[in-house]
């Protein structure tokens, strides 16, 4: 995966569950309202990272291509 990805966290989705913490701690922190954030918004791709997405229960993370705009997470149907 030699691609960069933007990351967002959706705040007003967050329910601050951690998961995403749990499964990617290189690439997500809870904030001190217990809201998620990524520590970089434009990291390299990863598979913990997008396991992280994936496992949010409010699927409150989006991951796009930095170069295009294209969504990795959700996936666009």
């Amino acid at each position: 995966m030699g691609d960069r990805w933007h990351i967002e966290v959706d705040r007003a989705v967050c329910i601050g569950s951690g998961m995403c913490v749990g499964t990617a701690p290189d690439g997500f922190a809870l904030d001190s309202a217990r809201q998620a954030r990524p520590l970089e918004d434009d990291p390299a791709a990863s598979e913990p990272v997008l396991a992280a997405a994936e496992s949010c229960p409010v699927e409150a993370i989006t991951i796009t291509l930095l170069a295009s705009g294209e969504a990795v997470f959700p996936p666009e149907d």
